[in-house]
């Protein structure tokens, strides 16, 4: 054992002896309290901190890391920039850098990834080479090894996953998220593997969202939500539809609508109580189930007035196609009677000719 005129440690009424612990420092700059901790007579770091037994025992050149606890950053030779803090927290850390993991095997098989936080037992327990990841809880990104830039918040965020910049806030957040990538669960497990997708809540019944009510957005379009609560618009392109074809008279039906005035319920209304205009979607769906969105339990909950809108359209045009024909036939019918008019005047004059003639003739001298 070495020691150097700054590396007394001084602890009143306690013996460190009592603890069959070693404390020494390389220089003055390092700290290295227990059975190997440090290194002993091999590392060159400095700003070294190392407390417990094997904390930073295989120490070579690394700087400024700090751990605390039983096999602490073990393994740690080049890496520097680390905080260790719990038994076998980065135990298996070699050149990583610019790590933090506070909790029992936090960190625990990482070797050359660099610049992740681990708050928690478990946490990132198994990730090696990954780099800019942030977990914080128990297990949290426990399965992670090789990918980055992922943010789990949550015991058991992210647990599976092994993808790249996913975000998982909440129990179990992103739980069921395994090779998938891109992802936002805030609350929500996911119902599976998948990509690109932002799912937030679960149990909720209700959602506010500031800094939309009253705002325009003058050139957006409108946004639907299904029945398993997925948000999106429509795309009316020919690019993203197939099997197109004349409505004609499928929108018949939709005149057998029935418009009704209403009121909301107590539960369902904000407190206005105003009266609405609308259809009832139980009536609908008796007409054309296909106007009707449905919940998860099969009950109509909504009318697609989108859809009855076209419809609606549609039947205009018709109308509008068959009084244009009405029209034109009027026109006809009227030009054909004006001409049976003028044939009649002219029939008429004739007539009155006639008569004139006949007059003169009666009234003429006999010879």
């Amino acid at each position: 054992m070495r020691h150097s005129s700054r590396s007394s440690l001084i602890l009143a009424g306690l013996s460190l002896c009592a603890f069959a612990t070693t404390a020494w420092a390389q220089g003055p700059t390092d700290l290295f309290l227990g059975t190997n901790a440090g290194n002993p007579g091999v590392s060159t770091g400095i700003f070294d901190t190392a407390i417990g037994v094997n904390s930073m025992a295989a120490l070579t050149s690394g700087n400024s890391d700090t751990g605390l606890g039983y096999n602490s950053l073990l393994s740690c030779t080049t890496g520097s920039g680390n905080t260790a803090l719990g038994a076998f927290s980065q135990n298996d850390t070699t050149n990583g850098s610019a790590n933090t993991s506070v909790g029992a095997g936090s960190l625990t098989s990482n070797t050359g990834g660099g610049g992740n936080v681990a708050l928690g037992a478990g946490a990132m327990s198994f990730n090696t080479i990954g780099g800019n990841n942030v977990a914080v809880g128990l297990n949290a990104l426990l399965q992670l090894s090789t990918t980055d830039f992922n943010t789990a918040v949550g015991t058991n965020a992210l647990v599976n996953t092994t993808g790249t910049k996913n975000i998982g806030i909440g129990l179990s957040a992103g739980s069921n998220i395994t090779t998938g990538s891109n992802n936002i669960d805030i609350d929500n497990q996911a119902p599976g593997n998948e990509s690109n997708t932002i799912r937030i809540g679960k149990t909720q019944t209700a959602a506010y969202l500031a800094g939309v009510s009253g705002v325009t957005v003058a050139s957006g379009v409108q946004v639907y939500i299904d029945s398993n609560g997925q948000l999106g618009t429509l795309t009316s392109s020919a690019r993203f539809k197939e099997d197109i074809a004349d409505m004609a008279g499928a929108s018949h039906r939709v005149m057998q609508l029935h418009p009704v005035t209403f009121r909301y319920k107590a539960p369902y209304d904000d407190g206005s109580h105003r009266l609405q205009y609308g259809l009832i979607a139980e009536e609908v769906a008796k007409i054309d189930p296909e106007l009707v969105q449905f919940d998860n339990n099969g009950q109509a909950q909504t009318v697609r007035y989108h859809v009855v809108n076209m419809m609606l359209l549609n039947e205009v045009q018709r109308q509008e196609a068959e009084v244009g024909t009405l029209r034109a036939l009027a026109d006809r019918q009227r030009a054909e009677l004006d001409q049976q008019k003028q044939l009649l005047a002219e029939q008429g004059a004739r007539l009155e000719k006639l008569e004139a003639l006949l007059t003169r003739q009666a009234e003429a001298p006999k010879p």
